[in-house]
């Protein structure tokens, strides 16, 4: 089932994900999912491209791993969703939620800068798992592919890590992340959660003033791993 998986969708993932990809590829569960997913994308137009799905492992190795963030499923506009969470491919419009990321970020490091790009590519190159619940969805259709069982298989991922791995840090924005967040070992890891950078979380005042990627970086230091340059 794997070897039919990495052809279907070219994974490319390292080597050292290849664990939990394995196990997981075997499971009914999987097996159904993927055949769903391949239904999909045969019947209708969706998002990202089948190379991209498991874009979010392929641009690190899992003890590079620093920070995972959590998001509901990809972007569903046409040309935008390139397979990591919050992140839209070059020459996109900026979606207002990244938006509200980037004014956060600049507030908490007093800058002035604010990206002409909401590709986060440079984010995950340096560890950070922009990980969506959905990996796949229809176009046009927030949240369309919510009836896959792709969360049986990020929760597992999340629980992988947390078993796995040291002194990682989950950031959990709104109540769909702090949940997917709920198997997370609160001992090994360092978890914040606030309010999601939507629009309207952070109009309600649950997003401004987080001081996430402060508490991020200040929290890598310690751990003596290289800062994030968000």
């Amino acid at each position: 089932m794997f070897i039919f998986v990495k052809k279907m969708m070219k994974i490319d993932t390292h080597s050292s994900w290849l664990p939990i990809f394995e196990l997981e590829f075997e499971k009914d569960y999987f097996k159904n999912l993927i055949l769903q997913v391949d239904e999909e994308y045969e019947t209708y137009t969706c998002f990202p491209s089948k190379d991209l799905i498991f874009n979010a492992f392929n641009q690190f190795s899992i003890e590079e791993l620093k920070v995972v963030i959590i998001g509901q499923d990809p972007y569903h506009g046409e040309g935008e969703a390139n397979g990591l969470c919050f992140s839209v491919n070059d020459g996109v419009a900026i979606p207002p939620s990244l938006k509200n990321i980037f004014t956060e970020i600049n507030l908490e490091f007093d800058r002035l800068f604010f990206p002409t790009t909401g590709n986060l590519e440079h984010w995950a190159k340096q560890g950070v798992l922009l990980l969506n619940a959905s990996l796949t969805v229809r176009k046009d259709l927030a949240n369309s592919h919510k009836h896959l069982k792709w969360n049986v298989f990020t929760d597992a991922v999340i629980e992988y890590i947390s078993a796995n791995t040291n002194n990682v840090v989950f950031l959990l924005w709104g109540s769909f992340a702090q949940k997917k967040g709920s198997k997370i070992d609160r001992d090994k890891h360092l978890v914040l959660e606030t309010g999601h950078p939507s629009p309207l979380s952070a109009n309600r005042g649950l997003w401004f003033g987080n001081n996430h990627f402060l508490q991020t970086n200040e929290y890598l230091k310690k751990m003596n791993k290289a800062e994030i340059e968000w």
